[in-house]
């Protein structure tokens, strides 16, 4: 019988594995979002043979991930179908890759209606790329750091826990900062920032904070997803502060290089469809966008 639960920590030691198996660099499939993103999405877990099932209650129905593991997938999406059987609903999975949507039709042909979710696209990027910024396409991104050095005296160092209390106080200054233009899911973030400090270490999460003039002025954090790439999973910095924000990506990005050396990409994570946070992603130049599917059932 399957039971779902919400992703622990204790958990770890057997989803993540599992998720690295998938080698999807897709954000959804991180153990740590999994974790932490649990108050809004409201996503459970379930042991299945070779490989997880994640359900998610978050909208006006249950939906679940692409079974993330090894070994033919038809167990599972079967053990789906009985699940929303029960529950008379109809099986939708959603955040789809291309690359599952192929593997999905393969095990299950004509069986799914398919629909591109772009507002759901994760910003992939070419790790060597943000931490030169070099092209004539990242030339502004180049400068405003040239910029930064050049007006401050400014540090970056991988963040630890003692940092965590002025992370949250620079958190709190920049909601205030941006209160005009922020999403109801804001309260979630603060809480998702909040449980990815809590159990940092036992996440395997990595980070960096940005000081200028000895002013905290900005933050971000992380995750391995897979062997050759990192998902940021926040960024942070001071609006007024110019150039913070590319400063605090390029320098994380040079960490990463220089921890990881099998490091090629690096996930951004998705836009929501918000119009200003796309034209900031699309700023950077992505190498690619990885775009997310929805999957129906359907017994036509």
């Amino acid at each position: 019988m399957m039971e779902f639960k919400s992703p622990a920590l204790s958990d770890v030691s057997w989803l993540r594995p599992l998720l690295m198996q998938e080698e999807c660099p897709g954000a959804a499939h991180n153990f740590g979002n999994l974790y932490i993103w649990d108050g809004l999405y409201r996503q459970r877990v379930c042991p299945f043979g070779q490989r997880a099932l994640i359900r998610s209650d978050y909208g006006e129905q249950p939906c679940f991930l692409y079974p993330a593991g090894r070994g033919d997938v038809r167990p599972a999406i079967e053990a789906l179908r009985g699940l929303c059987r029960e529950l008379s609903r109809p099986l939708v999975l959603v955040g789809l890759t291309e690359l599952q949507r192929s593997e999905l039709e393969a095990a299950f042909p004509g069986r799914f209606e398919y629909s591109a979710q772009r507002d759901s696209a994760d910003y992939i990027y070419l790790a060597s790329k943000l931490a030169s910024y070099s092209g004539k396409a990242l030339h502004g991104k180049k400068n405003h750091c040239n910029r930064f050095e050049a007006e401050h005296k400014w540090l970056f160092k991988p963040l630890t826990r003692a940092d965590m209390p002025a992370c949250l106080e620079m958190l709190d200054r920049w909601e205030r900062d941006n209160a005009d233009r922020l999403e109801s899911s804001i309260v979630f973030e603060h809480t998702a920032i909040e449980r990815a400090f809590e159990s940092f270490e036992a996440l395997g999460f990595e980070g960096g904070i940005l000081y200028a003039d000895g002013e905290l002025v900005g933050f971000t954090v992380g995750e391995l997803a897979s062997p050759n790439c990192v998902t940021v999973h926040f960024e942070k910095a001071l609006a007024d502060m110019n150039g913070a924000y590319p400063m605090v990506c390029r320098e994380f990005a040079r960490m990463l290089l220089a921890r990881h050396p099998s490091l090629i990409y690096i996930n951004r994570e998705e836009d929501m469809g918000l119009e200003a946070l796309r034209k900031s992603k699309l700023s950077y130049k992505p190498e690619f966008l990885l775009m997310k599917y929805t999957a129906r059932w359907t017994d036509a």
